[in-house]
């Protein structure tokens, strides 16, 4: 019998891979998009066809009882949030109801279509923020530095609070950064290899960065959605960091992707206080020893390969061709 998925956030970077690897085990594959203009689809163009696609909205529950209702997925994975940590300071509300209340929606409209669909809820390093220990692991105590940040804390919560007072099998991933091409240009990994690549060719002079010093746990996202159709996969549900165990500064991203160039970062990148944030994240770095042990889990891309990989990606896009995005 086929296995049938939702994906929310389906057209983002972790939806796309995920549903690369989903497609490939089988799964009859339902995304879940928004009825809007802006909805775009360049990420998963080579999977459209193999792919349905619903409208719904983590703003509505009546929308995700409907679509519950309709294809009765056996599992669900809640992607969708305004994922971007400087956009939350600005619009701090609209995050709270995306990243955190429509957390809350979707697990309502699970239990009351059917609980026994298995749920992973989509967490992150940034709950971690101001960090209270080194590395972070699940026992770890959030201290959340963005409206974006306190959101997923609830998000995360509320998935807890599901599991334990209606048994359901929900599972959250706290996953640490996770990157590749197919990353938002607001990023600052898709910002850095994209105007390397334009520098390369001629087509820019110079990139603006804000701290250079601030260290991340960076992986490949087509490592990290392998985490969480595992999570799924377990007798009993849980909570899991996915990380590489290993922190880098900006810096370092930066010295890689221009020498992967065969150029000196430093003769190009300008700090501009513009791009730091009002509250900075300084040391984030995971501790994956639960993931790795409980779900046989283990990252395969080395940071310097992930840094070429975006490079070349950006090379090609930029020089006409389209490996960019796939």
């Amino acid at each position: 019998m086929t296995s049938r998925a939702l994906i929310t956030g389906i057209t983002g970077q972790d939806g796309s891979y995920l549903a690369e690897l989903l497609l490939a085990k089988g799964y009859e594959v339902i995304g879940m998009v928004r009825r809007s203009s802006t909805v775009s689809f360049e990420r998963i163009a080579h999977l459209q066809d193999r792919i349905t696609f619903v409208p719904g909205d983590l703003l509505d529950e009546v929308s995700m009882i409907n679509i519950l209702s309709e294809h009765r997925p056996d599992e669900v994975y809640n992607l969708a949030a305004q994922s971007f940590v400087q956009t939350s300071f600005g619009q701090p509300v609209l995050t709270g109801e995306i990243t955190g209340l429509g957390v809350t929606r979707i697990l309502d409209a699970v239990r009351i279509v059917d609980p026994d669909i298995r749920f992973y809820q989509a967490s992150s390093s940034e709950m971690f923020g101001k960090v209270l220990e080194v590395p972070q692991r699940e026992s770890t105590p959030f201290y959340p530095r963005s409206p974006y940040g306190v959101a997923k804390v609830y998000g995360h919560w509320i998935t807890v609070n599901y599991r334990e007072s209606y048994g359901l099998h929900a599972s959250s991933g706290i996953l640490f950064n996770h990157e590749s091409e197919r990353r938002g240009l607001e990023f600052v990994t898709r910002k850095i290899s994209h105007t390397a690549a334009k520098i390369k060719l001629g087509q820019a002079e110079e990139l603006r960065l804000g701290n250079l010093d601030a260290q991340r746990d960076w992986g490949f996202a087509g490592d990290y959605v392998e985490a969480m159709w595992l999570m799924l996969q377990q007798e009993r549900p849980g909570d899991f960091v996915v990380a590489t165990g290993e922190t880098h500064p900006v810096r370092e991203f930066c010295a890689l992707a221009f020498g992967h160039l065969g150029l000196d970062w430093e003769q190009y990148v300008v700090v501009d206080e513009r791009f730091m944030r009002p509250a900075e994240v300084e040391l984030l770095v995971g501790d994956s020893t639960r993931a790795r042990g409980v779900l046989g889990w283990e990252p395969k891309t080395s940071f310097p390969d992930l840094v070429g990989r975006m490079v070349d990606a950006d090379v090609a896009l930029l020089s006409g061709g389209l490996e960019g995005i796939h």
